[in-house]
This record gives C-alpha cells, sequence and structure tokens, in this order.
C-alpha cells in the first residue's frame, strides 16, 4: 500500500479540518493510498471529515499559538514551548523517520509544521504544504527572541519541496515553490430536509444564524442576548452554552458546523480560515469579531470583504452590546464569489498523480 503522512499543526481545529478535508478527496480519489495523520487534534475531529480509514499518530511537531480561547494568546508559554521542541528537534526528527521508513512512507503533506520539511529531507522523501501563512509570519510581530524562531522556522520552510498557497494569504517568500490553489474546507453531506426534521428547525435563513468560534470556543459569550431575538434560531456547537428556548445546542460529534451553514442565513465567527473558507466555498454571509496581535486576521477580513456579504464587529458591539447588528444590513463584497474554491480537488489530484504515476 502506497502511504501519505500527513503533518497537522498542533493549534486549534481549523488546519486539522482544513488538512482531513483534502485527504477526504484524496481517499475519494484512490482509496488505495493508506494515510497516516500526525497530528494531536482528536480522533473525533478527523474522522467528522474523513470517512474512511485512516492511522491516527498523535504526535506535536510544533506549537501553534497556545490560547485558552480563541481570542486570548499566553505568549509567554508559546515561546517556552517552542523552545523545547528546537531544542529537541534531532529526536523529534529522528524518531518521524524510522516511524517512516518503517511503514514506507513517499510524501509528506503538511499543513503547517515547520519541523516537517526537515523530516521528510531526512527520510529522503519530498514534503509538500499547504497555507495561507507561515508560523514564521505570526511569530514576527511578536519580537524579541520570536524573532530568532522566526529565522529557524523560515530556514525550516525553505526545504519544502511544493508549497499550495491558499487564498487570503501572506507572500510566504520561504517557500522556493508556490502553486496557487482555491479554497479548501468541508461540504455539507446531510439532507437538509432531514436535518430541520431530526433538530426540529422551523425558522427560513434568513432568521437563523450559525454561532461557531473554532474548536478553543470563545469564553464569556452574552448569550443573553439571544433573548432580544425570540422570532430567530440560533445554532451553536458550544457545550457550555446555556439552555435557551431559541438556541439549538449541537452535540454529537458526528456533525460540523459546514453540515448547518446551508440552513443558515450568515454564519457569526471570529477570524478563522477554515469556517470563512466553508462559508465562502457556500457564498454565505459572515458576521466576524476583529482579532488583535495574530497577524492572519487582517488578511482573512480583506479576503471575507472581497468575497461574501459581511459585517466586521468591535469586541464591544459583540460583548457589551445587544447585538443590534443582526437586524442591520450586511455590507455588500467588493469582487462576490471571485475566488476559486477547488484547493480540496487540485491538491488531492496532485497527490494522487504523485502516488500513483
Amino acid at each position: 500500500m502506497t502511504i501519505l503522512y500527513v503533518a497537522v499543526t498542533n493549534h486549534g481545529f481549523g488546519h486539522a479540518t482544513r488538512a482531513a478535508s483534502v485527504v477526504a478527496e484524496i481517499k475519494r480519489l484512490c482509496p488505495e493510498i493508506g494515510v497516516v495523520m500526525v497530528t494531536t487534534a482528536p480522533h473525533w475531529l478527523l474522522s467528522a471529515y474523513i470517512p474512511d480509514p485512516f492511522i491516527h499518530r498523535p504526535r506535536a511537531l510544533d506549537v501553534g499559538v497556545i490560547q485558552s480561547d480563541s481570542f486570548k494568546m499566553d505568549q509567554a508559554a508559546t515561546l517556552e514551548k517552542l523552545r523545547h521542541i528546537r531544542q529537541q528537534q534531532a529526536t523529534i526528527v529522528a524518531g518521524e523517520v524510522t516511524f517512516i521508513q518503517q511503514n514506507r512512507v513517499r510524501l509528506i503533506l503538511a499543513d503547517i509544521p515547520p519541523l516537517a520539511a526537515p523530516i521528510a529531507r531526512a527520510a529522503g522523501i519530498p514534503c509538500w504544504m499547504m497555507s495561507n501563512f507561515g508560523w514564521d509570519f505570526i511569530y514576527r510581530p511578536w519580537g524579541g527572541e520570536f524573532l530568532e524562531i522566526a529565522d529557524w522556522i523560515g530556514d525550516c520552510f525553505q526545504q519544502c519541496d511544493r508549497l499550495f498557497r491558499l487564498p487570503f494569504h501572506e507572500p510566504m517568500a520561504a517557500f522556493p515553490v508556490i502553486t496557487e490553489v482555491g479554497l479548501t474546507g468541508g461540504s455539507p453531506r446531510y439532507d437538509l430536509a432531514t436535518l430541520r426534521t431530526d433538530f426540529g428547525l422551523r425558522h427560513p435563513p434568513e432568521r437563523t444564524l450559525l454561532m461557531t468560534f473554532g474548536g478553543l470556543g470563545l469564553e464569556q459569550i452574552p448569550y443573553q442576548n439571544l433573548d432580544h431575538f425570540p422570532d430567530w434560531q440560533f445554532i451553536t456547537f458550544d457545550r457550555q452554552a446555556p439552555d435557551r428556548p431559541n438556541l439549538l445546542k449541537v452535540l454529537d460529534n458526528q456533525y460540523r458546523p459546514v453540515d448547518f451553514m446551508p440552513l443558515s442565513g450568515r454564519v457569526l465567527s471570529k477570524p478563522g480560515f477554515s469556517t470563512f473558507a466553508e462559508a465562502c466555498r457556500l457564498d454565505l454571509p459572515i458576521i466576524t469579531l476583529t482579532r488583535e496581535g495574530f497577524a492572519e486576521s487582517p488578511l482573512l477580513l480583506t479576503g471575507i470583504q472581497a468575497q461574501v456579504p459581511h459585517r466586521i464587529l468591535q469586541p464591544q458591539e459583540f460583548f457589551q452590546g445587544d447585538w443590534a447588528f443582526l437586524r442591520q444590513p450586511l455590507n455588500s463584497p467588493q469582487t462576490f464569489g471571485s475566488v476559486p474554491k477547488d484547493g480540496n480537488e487540485t491538491i488531492a489530484r496532485s497527490v494522487v498523480e504523485y502516488l500513483n504515476p
């Protein structure tokens, strides 16, 4: 069996879901390819996107940003963990090379742990990466010791054989070979009439709001504001959400936010590529908070302003306001739907063609 090693960055759920979306397409095109998902993301999340069997190898090849929720970043803890990974680089690389050689892996696809490229080089196989940003881009604005870390990451990225650069991207200049691709993400897979019946959804899309704030969630969501909209249906995947008569809490892990997007007139979120990409693939309007101190956020906000009807909220509008923004018109996109939506297919086809020439 031909084996593909998929390394996913150790940060939230977004990298895992977009990588898993590509893997699902790879398996659809060529079920004979064996896949090893190398990530600390939970198995239930990966299997919600990948219906076919895969091997889950829980390994943290990087750290991303250590956070208590989707907005609160702990730079000191992040730096400490980065130091540890850098000090352990030789040990980490050696362990993964042994696994790769024992299992006759032929290709690494990474989103986007820097060590994946040195691992591939040491194992004597290619490393392809996919992302809209590199971690050097996130860390460099933080200054201090992060500058040296960013340089180290850039050196790793220079060893990558090919980058599939997703939309809403930074230059990613460290990568020597870049292929532009379209949006990635999951697609809805349930019959909408059945979803409506099973979950008792009776409101039209224009009065249905999907709220999703990524795998890390968001503390102190003002759920009391839902009482201002008794004629609306709200949908959340937040297990800690309080009971509200107009709030549906989806607790079954087989369902994903994207499955409920066609029933919703808009999505309320924080800046995150995977949620934005899945919404843009469905031309779904987005209401989003801003996110300070994370260099990817302006790229994402610029991207959705071009692609879909949108509204960008300041934190006080969300946390202290009465959510009057829900009754206000959305801003029109500048170049509606102009970004290609074929990222899954393009990357998957390239992988399959390489592994099965």
